[in-house]
């Protein structure tokens, strides 16, 4: 099987190296898997805290310190370690996770719950990178980037379905995570086709590529938008309960939002290559502001379903929008590996940020946080397009 080795120059799809169609699914898979547990942390860490395992509190600190050890672990794979021995790097990392998903099964104590979970985090930020590593080296890195959300987005409604509808009935959160602990086992056989080497991009001043004014703003915007999300999500079924929708409707409102995150990042395949990315993200900004108010004025509930739902839906198709504008941000592409760790430490800081602004049992402080998140997106992209058309013309 061919590989993309380091020195390959690269064809019409690639800037360096060459790798088959089968070793991008496989890449991108294996990136999949690190990511799984997004769409799936409303049903099992919902089933934790009905088993009685963790506290409210509790609950928000397990999921906040995975978040941020995946982004952590992205961006140190990403930054730090070479490109070099994917194939055992993306086995031994699916290898951390599979034993960090089994000591979660069977972890007595809600500090053993976050240890295993912040251990998962950084073994699926790892595996996070072995994807946008090869995207990052794609003359079309949007694009598959919309096929990287998309693969994920499906992975996730499917197990999403399987474990709510069979597998925590009958075995409880455990089971939820054995479930997982399988899939990484079973994913084994495909680290094994992923490329063996990624050709080197050229990142001898990584620091100072990424430390610049435009990368720097490009990177804030995409964060601002993910606090935005973050922060909705953690607490859809609270603000529901508010405005006297049961856990049972949110719940289904939950699955039904996954299923609108899978058809955004496919309509974004279909159209990023049609649309400027400084159109798409300012439009989604003021559709994401439009939202967060309306789930802020106490809507009823066929309102809130297609706020969320519209919410679900623009997650995922700005991706390949900001995938754009951190590549426009770093041509070194050294910004776009940073990407993902963004992403993930707004959905990690969002609702952190947010629950300090809560009163008591009300919850609208929090939409009201997620629209500031959406304009703060929006001001940072305006600052960098300033930045970068000053740029030019001093050059």
């Amino acid at each position: 099987m061919a590989s993309t080795n380091t020195g390959h120059s690269g064809n019409g799809d690639w800037l360096v190296g060459n790798p088959t169609g089968a070793q991008l699914a496989s890449a991108l898979w294996i990136g999949s898997v690190g990511l799984l547990i997004l769409g799936l942390q409303p049903v099992l860490l919902g089933a934790l805290y009905t088993e009685g395992h963790v506290s409210g509190d509790e609950l928000a600190l397990v999921a906040t310190a995975e978040m941020i050890a995946i982004a952590i672990g992205s961006a140190v794979v990403a930054m730090l370690l070479s490109a070099h021995n994917m194939r055992r790097k993306s086995a031994v990392l699916l290898l951390l996770l599979g034993l960090a998903n089994v000591w979660t099964a069977y972890a007595a104590t809600a500090n053993t719950l976050i240890g295993a979970r912040a251990l998962a985090g950084l073994a699926e930020g790892g595996l996070v990178a072995v994807a946008t590593e090869l995207i990052a080296r794609s003359r079309r890195a949007e694009r598959i980037g919309g096929y990287f959300v998309t693969m994920q987005t499906l992975a996730q409604c499917a197990l999403a379905l399987l474990l709510a509808l069979y597998v925590i009935p009958a075995a409880g959160s455990a089971g939820g995570f054995i479930v997982l602990a399988v899939v990484c086992i079973a994913s084994l056989a495909v680290a094994f086709t992923v490329p063996g080497d990624y050709a080197d991009l050229p990142k001898e001043e990584n620091l100072a590529n990424v430390l610049t004014i435009p990368s720097l703003t490009a990177l804030l915007s995409v964060f601002c938008y993910f606090m935005f999300f973050g922060a909705v999500w953690a607490f859809l079924e609270p603000l529901g309960a508010q405005y006297g929708i049961d856990g049972r409707t949110v719940g289904l409102i939950v699955s039904a939002s996954l299923a609108a995150q899978a058809l955004g990042a496919m309509t974004a395949t279909v159209f990023e290559a049609r649309i400027d990315y400084r159109l798409a993200i300012t439009t989604i900004g003021v559709v994401a502001l439009v939202s967060s108010l309306v789930l802020a004025s106490g809507p009823g509930l066929t309102t809130f379903w297609i706020a969320a739902l519209v919410m679900g839906f623009i997650l995922l198709f700005i991706v390949p929008y900001q995938i754009r504008l951190a590549i426009t941000a770093d041509e070194t592409r050294t910004a776009v590996l940073l990407v993902p760790a963004a992403q993930l430490f707004g959905l990690a800081i969002g609702p952190i940020a947010a629950s300090l602004l809560i009163d008591g049992k009300d919850f609208r402080p929090v939409p009201e946080f997620a629209a500031a998140s959406a304009v703060a997106s929006v001001v940072l992209l305006g600052l960098f397009i300033l930045v970068t058309r000053r740029r030019r013309a001093v050059a």
